[in-house]
This record gives C-alpha cells, sequence and structure tokens, in this order.
C-alpha cells in the first residue's frame, strides 16, 4: 500500500523485476489488481477502464502511429472524445513541447528526444489529472534526457506525474517523493520505504533502502 500525493511528482524506484511498471500499469487500467483497491482521490477506480480514467502514460518505446504526422498524433485522443476543433489544444501542447515546427512531420522523421517530446505533448493535450512516464529517458543521450527532465519540471506545476526509472540520479533530481520496492523469494513488488525523496536518498529508514541508494545492492 502508498498512497501518492496529489500535485506531487513521485518515482517508483528498484531492481528490475519488483513491480514498477505493473503498479505503473495498474493505475492506467492496463492491469487489474488480484487484491485490494486503486483510487484517485475519493473515487474507486479499480475496474474503470482505461478510457475513463484521467490518466494518461508516456510508454517507454513511444507508442505512436507511426502514418500519422505528429499534430494527429497528438489530436488522436481529443479527436476519441468527440472534440471537433482541435487546433488549440493540439497548438498548445506542441508548443510546450518546442515542436510547432515539425507539426506536419512524421515520428520517423524525429530524434529519439523529440518523439519523447512528442509523447509527452499526447499525453497532455487532453488535459489529465495524472500523467504516468515508464522509464521516459531510458533510451535518450544525456543532452536529450536532460531536456525532458526540464520540462518534467514544467509539467509538475499542473499535473500529477508518477515516473518509473532505474535511475537514482533522475529520481533525485526530478521527484518530490519516492517509493522503493524490491521483491525476495515469496513475494515481489512489496513497499520498503517511500516517503520525501530528500529523506530517502539522505536519511533512509531501512538498512535495504540504503545499500540500494549507495550503489551497495545486489
Amino acid at each position: 500500500s502508498l498512497t501518492i500525493p496529489e500535485g506531487s511528482f513521485f518515482a517508483l524506484l528498484g531492481p528490475s523485476g519488483c513491480g514498477k511498471t505493473t503498479t505503473l500499469r495498474m493505475i492506467a487500467g492496463l492491469e487489474e489488481p488480484t487484491h485490494g483497491s486503486i483510487s484517485l482521490g475519493a473515487t474507486d477506480i479499480t475496474h474503470t477502464k482505461p478510457y475513463q480514467r484521467p490518466i494518461n502514460t508516456v510508454f517507454q518505446n513511444y507508442a505512436l502511429f507511426p502514418h500519422l504526422t505528429i499534430f494527429e498524433n497528438i489530436a488522436f485522443g481529443l479527436r476519441r472524445r468527440g472534440i471537433k476543433d482541435v487546433d488549440d489544444q493540439v497548438n498548445k501542447a506542441l508548443a510546450l513541447v518546442e515542436l510547432p515546427h515539425l507539426a506536419q512531420r512524421k515520428p520517423t522523421q524525429l530524434s529519439g528526444g523529440q518523439q519523447q517530446r512528442l509523447c509527452i505533448a499526447r499525453a497532455i493535450a487532453t488535459n489529465p489529472d495524472v500523467i504516468l512516464m515508464d522509464e521516459p529517458c531510458s533510451a535518450l543521450d544525456p543532452r536529450a534526457t536532460l531536456q525532458i527532465e526540464e520540462l518534467m519540471f514544467e509539467l509538475k506545476t499542473n499535473y500529477s506525474i508518477v515516473i518509473v526509472t532505474h535511475n537514482m540520479q533522475q529520481a533525485a533530481r526530478a521527484s518530490d517523493h519516492t517509493v522503493f520496492l524490491n521483491m525476495d523469494d515469496d513475494r515481489a513488488g512489496y513497499v520498503v520505504e517511500f516517503g520525501k525523496t530528500v529523506d530517502i536518498f539522505t536519511k533512509p529508514q531501512n538498512s535495504m533502502t540504503e545499500d540500494y541508494v549507495s550503489g551497495r545492492f545486489g
């Protein structure tokens, strides 16, 4: 069990296989928990369909439509919601991620960093309450990673953001709160410790957390 504070930038941290992406997918509605419940504020969304949740996901593998332009990739979710005049919302999203000059290109004509910014623009276009990000910088070079992190800093003033990352430095730089997940022979995806990121990294209350953040883990 854990609580993600509203309006926070929350990092899911831990070794491969501990359940970070599964947790993210359950929040998104792409996986259904076998036990317990998921609530958004006071609303139980455990069995709510993904498209009915005010939650959007930035996937690790981009999941863009290669046959559509950048503009139409962003417009897709808006059109599915029955919005006919999408120009203003798409153009605002493009401006935020600094891609308006590339609106008529296809995703394959973009760099990895530009594709990830396109994914973020698509996620924010429908104005969700929560944005989920699964390893958003794992395939990017350091310069593109820094650009995405700067963009995430801008977003966290308006959205609750939950990010899955293996990168402890990224979690320390970007997030307000962090949960450290782990696994053992008997159970996977259990919470070792969670709280403010500065406390997790500077004053961990669990020796396993301390070993992980210091690089001694495993």
